[in-house]
């Protein structure tokens, strides 16, 4: 008897320690200012945002916006088709269904004719793919891993997940945004059952970047190093935009993706446009958001509406938003089905895409990747893009806000320290 309740003590630490290492919130919090030194514009904000703190900004790059899946799972399967030497995919999301098939058929096959494949899946995230799936791609000499798995030695990284969301064929055309393999992710955003969502077509020395942000995982994961010009050709110029794939990781340095956000945020004198999936900032980020007003910067905003696959995320996210309606911030509800999009725009000239949340989670907690355009076509582009999906959204105004239900008040209110996970 005695060693039982010796037995179940020790186990019950053991998930108590676990569940409270793993629940922490984000450190330094407060910590992190950025004092306004240059703007957008400015030579120094390149310098700075492709060496202080992230990879280079390199030029001669191309990039072609996909909207909804159909657009982007076509561009992809095209591309996984016409691979010769090998493919390497990292996502957050990977579930059975027909898309799910219509990848893995892909894969398949190009393993077959002898590409070398190499598939990173989250553990979390991909829950709901089937063993059979895997097992075929498997069998296939597809080499597929799980990011961080539950282990009893990777317990304390459980919510250390990887979010980001890369395709490389060849190393030489890279695909990246929010989009996972799943249903949902199909069709034009016609109808609630299917998501409005981005993914990105790029070419050029940037996908080289691309190409390191996926090793950064697989070598963790594996200790296996992919090398040589089957992953690294050399890639001549083919367009005339520069880019630049920032990634973050709480393995390397936690804090770059949100000082990336920060920073950018700091230098924009005009607009600032966000669309935002899940949308749930710090205090700091609030502030420099309500600073930016301050400054005459105009700053819309688009959120998912009713139609939200987390109801807690969406309540978790209201709470905050008192200071910002008050400082003339404007928000919109996306009405059709889910916003999924992950999006910035600042002063009409950089452009942030990726897998990157603006909620701390992605800041703190995962491995994000995000790519950063700083090229005004491109910007008018996706600005053009941020003004339609405005015309199927309503504003949410300050009464809006102040009129909420007491229920929705204590929501929030209980969901504050849970915030930093949502």
């Amino acid at each position: 008897m005695l060693l039982l309740t010796i037995v179940l003590t020790v186990a019950a630490t053991l998930v108590v320690g676990t569940v409270l290492l793993n629940l922490r919130r984000p450190e330094k919090e407060e910590r992190h200012r950025v004092e306004r030194l240059y703007r957008t514009r400015d030579l120094q904000f390149k310098r700075e945002m492709g060496v202080l703190l992230g990879p280079a900004i390199v030029g001669g790059n191309e990039i072609r916006a996909l909207l909804n899946g159909d657009e982007i799972f076509p561009a992809m399967l095209e591309a996984i088709a016409a691979a010769q030497r090998t493919i390497t995919f990292e996502t957050y999301i990977y579930w059975s269904g027909q898309i799910g098939e219509r990848v893995a058929e892909a894969l398949i096959e190009r393993a077959r004719a002898g590409v070398r494949v190499n598939v990173m899946l989250d553990f979390v995230g991909c829950d709901r793919i089937s063993h059979k799936l895997v097992e075929r791609m498997q069998d296939a000499a597809i080499e597929v891993e799980r990011y961080h798995p539950v282990r009893w030695y990777t317990l304390g990284h459980l919510n250390n997940r990887t979010h980001r969301k890369v395709l490389i064929v060849d190393g030489r055309i890279g695909f990246t945004g929010g989009v996972g393999i799943a249903d949902q992710w199909l069709g034009h955003a016609q109808d609630p059952a299917h998501w409005r969502d981005m993914h990105f077509r790029l070419t050029g020395p940037v996908v080289a970047q691309m190409q390191a942000a996926f090793l950064d995982n697989w070598i963790k994961t594996t200790g296996h190093v992919l090398h040589g010009d089957a992953y690294f050709p050399h890639i001549e110029p083919g367009g005339n935009r520069e880019m630049q794939m920032f990634t973050s990781s709480p393995d390397g340095g936690s804090d770059s993706m949100r000082l990336m956000n920060l920073t950018a945020i700091t230098a924009a004198e005009r607009s600032i446009d966000i669309e935002a999936a899940y949308f749930v900032p710090d205090r700091l980020m609030i502030r420099e958001l309500m600073g930016a007003r301050r400054r005459g910067v105009r700053l819309r905003l688009i959120v998912p509406g009713g139609h939200i696959d987390s109801k807690v995320v969406g309540i978790a996210s209201k709470e905050g938003w008192g200071p910002l309606l008050e400082s003339g911030v404007e928000i919109y509800e996306y009405r059709p089905t889910m916003l999924h999009c992950k999006m910035l725009i600042f002063d009409g000239y950089m452009v942030a895409v990726g897998s990157t949340n603006f909620d701390m989670r992605s800041f703190e907690l995962n491995d994000e990747a995000s790519l950063n355009v700083y090229d005004e076509e491109f910007a008018r582009e996706m600005t053009a893009v941020f003004e339609a999906d405005l015309k199927s959204s309503s504003r949410y105004t300050l009464t809006h806000w102040q009129n909420r239900s007491w229920r929705e008040r204590l929501n929030e209110i209980a969901l504050v320290p849970l915030k930093s996970q949502l």
